[in-house]
C-alpha cells in the first residue's frame, strides 16, 4: 500500500534560494511546455518530448531528468483535465467555464510542487540530510527533520518519487513509501458502527461520543475573524489573513487523524470490522438555511472516512459502507421507522416501543446492524487505497462488497489545540 511521508527541510538561506530558483525554473518550463502542448495539440509524453525536451534543457538550465519530469507533469495535468471534462466537473461542452478550461493552456504556479526521482535526490536517513539537484548544481547536506516513526518508514519502505514543495516559506519533501498491509480479517466477530455528524464528529455503536463542539466553536471564531479582516482590507489585515490561512483545515485534519487512529485501533483490538455511512452527494441532497450552510460546508466527513479507510486497510480491518437512509429515524430495538422518533438533535425516543437513547448512538447501532447483514450476505471489505484525492468509499448494495465499521472509545473528546 502506498503512503506519503512528509518531512520538513531545514535549508540554509543560500540553499533555500537555490531551491526557490529551481522551482521557479521548473514551473516556468512546465507552463511553456503546456502552451506548446495546446498549440500543437500534442498531449502524449513521448511525442511532446520530441518537441520540447532540448529547448527546455537549454532555455531553463534543466538537467535531463528534470526536463523529463517537466514534460510528464504537463501530460499528467492535461490527463486530469480530460478526466474532469468527461465527468462534467467543468460544466457542459460549450459553456463558458468549459471553453475557458479547454481554450487556454494550463498555467503552473511559480512554487508548484516538482517531482524528484532517485537520480535527482538521495537520502541520508541516519544523518538527517538529503542531496538534491538544483539549477545551480547538486546541493548536498540539506538538513531535514522527521519523527522517529517517519524516519523508520523512510528507511524501510521508501520507493518511487518524492515531491519538493514550498508552502508559506517552508520547504517539504513528500516521499512515496510502499508499506506492507496486514493480512485482512475475513471473519470479524462483529462490526463497530460509526455515525458521522457535525455536533458530534463521530459516535460509535459502543456508545462513545467524540464531540465536535469545541472544533465548531473554533471554526465559527475563525470565520468571524476572516470576515472582519476582509472588511478592513488594510495591508496588516491582509498579512494576518495570509498567516492564518489553512490553520482551521490543519486543526480539523489533526483531529480527524486522531479519531481515525483510535477507531481503527479499537476495531483491530476487538476483532471487529468498521461500518460507515456512504454519504456521497449529501451536500447536494440537503437543503439548509443560510446560517447553517457554512457549518455544513466545512464538515470534513469525507476526510475522516478516508483516514479511517486507509488506516483500516493497513491494519487488516474490514470496512463496510451502508446506505444511511433513515438510520436516524429507525429504532435500533424494534425497527420502527418514524420521523417523530427523533425528538431533538441529541435524543431518540421510539413512538412504538418507548426505547430512549442518544440519537447518534441509536443511528450508529443501525449502521452496525446493516453492515453485519451485508457481511452475512457475502459482502467484502471495500477499504480503498489511501490516495488523498480518492473518495473514501463507494456505494454499496446488498450483493456488493462492503466496508466494516469504525471503532470509537467511550466518552472521548478530541478538542482543538
Amino acid at each position: 500500500m502506498k503512503l506519503v511521508v512528509q518531512v520538513k527541510l531545514l535549508p540554509t538561506p543560500v540553499q533555500a534560494k537555490a531551491l526557490e530558483a529551481t522551482l521557479h525554473a521548473c514551473n516556468e518550463a512546465t507552463t511553456w511546455v503546456s502552451e506548446v502542448a495546446l498549440e500543437k495539440d500534442v498531449k502524449n509524453n513521448f511525442a511532446l518530448r520530441k518537441l520540447t525536451y532540448d529547448q527546455a534543457k537549454a532555455r531553463w538550465g534543466l538537467g535531463a531528468q528534470a526536463a523529463q519530469h517537466v514534460i510528464k507533469k504537463t501530460c499528467d495535468a492535461y490527463a486530469t483535465l480530460r478526466a474532469n471534462l468527461r465527468a462534467g466537473h467543468l460544466g457542459r461542452p460549450g459553456s463558458k467555464r468549459y471553453r475557458r478550461a479547454t481554450e487556454k493552456p494550463i498555467i503552473f504556479r511559480p512554487e508548484g510542487a516538482q517531482p524528484y526521482d532517485g537520480r535527482m535526490l538521495s537520502w541520508q536517513i541516519a544523518e538527517r540530510t538529503v542531496s538534491i539537484w538544483t539549477t545551480n548544481g547538486r546541493m548536498k547536506n540539506v538538513a531535514f527533520t522527521a519523527s522517529p516513526e517517519q524516519s523508520a518508514t523512510l528507511a524501510l519502505y521508501r520507493k518511487g518519487e518524492s515531491d519538493l514543495v514550498c508552502r508559506d516559506g517552508m520547504w517539504f519533501l513528500n516521499a512515496t513509501c510502499e508499506v506492507p498491509e496486514a493480512l485482512p480479517n475475513t471473519d470479524p466477530v462483529d462490526f463497530l458502527g460509526v455515525d458521522l455528524g457535525i455536533v458530534n464528529i463521530a459516535t460509535t455503536s459502543d456508545g462513545e461520543i467524540m464531540a465536535g463542539r469545541e472544533l465548531n466553536w473554533v471554526r465559527d471564531r475563525e470565520r468571524k475573524l476572516r470576515t472582519k479582516l476582509q472588511k478592513k482590507n488594510t495591508p496588516s489585515a491582509k498579512r494576518r489573513l495570509k498567516k492564518r490561512r489553512r490553520k482551521e483545515a490543519r486543526r480539523a485534519k489533526d483531529i480527524n487523524h486522531k479519531i481515525a487512529k483510535h477507531v481503527v485501533a479499537e476495531a483491530e483490538r476487538t476483532g471487529r470490522g468498521i461500518a460507515l455511512e456512504d454519504l456521497t452527494g449529501i451536500r447536494e441532497r440537503v437543503r439548509l438555511r443560510k446560517p447553517q450552510r457554512a457549518t455544513h460546508s466545512s464538515w470534513s466527513f469525507a476526510q475522516l472516512g478516508q483516514f479511517i479507510a486507509y488506516k483500516a486497510r493497513r491494519a487488516g480491518v474490514p470496512v463496510v459502507y451502508v446506505d444511511p437512509a433513515y438510520t436516524s429515524r429507525t429504532c435500533a430495538e424494534c425497527g420502527h421507522v418514524d420521523r417523530a422518533n427523533r425528538v431533538s438533535q441529541a435524543w431518540f425516543a421510539c413512538r412504538s416501543c418507548g426505547f430512549v437513547d442518544h440519537a447518534d448512538r441509536n443511528g450508529s447501532r443501525n449502521i452496525r446492524a446493516r453492515a453485519w447483514e451485508l457481511w452475512r450476505r457475502g459482502a467484502q471489505s471495500t477499504a480503498p487505497a489511501p490516495p488523498p484525492s480518492a473518495r473514501a468509499g463507494a456505494g454499496l448494495n446488498a450483493n456488493a462488497a462492503s466496508p466494516p465499521a469504525m471503532p470509537v472509545v467511550q466518552a472521548r473528546r478530541f478538542s482543538a489545540r
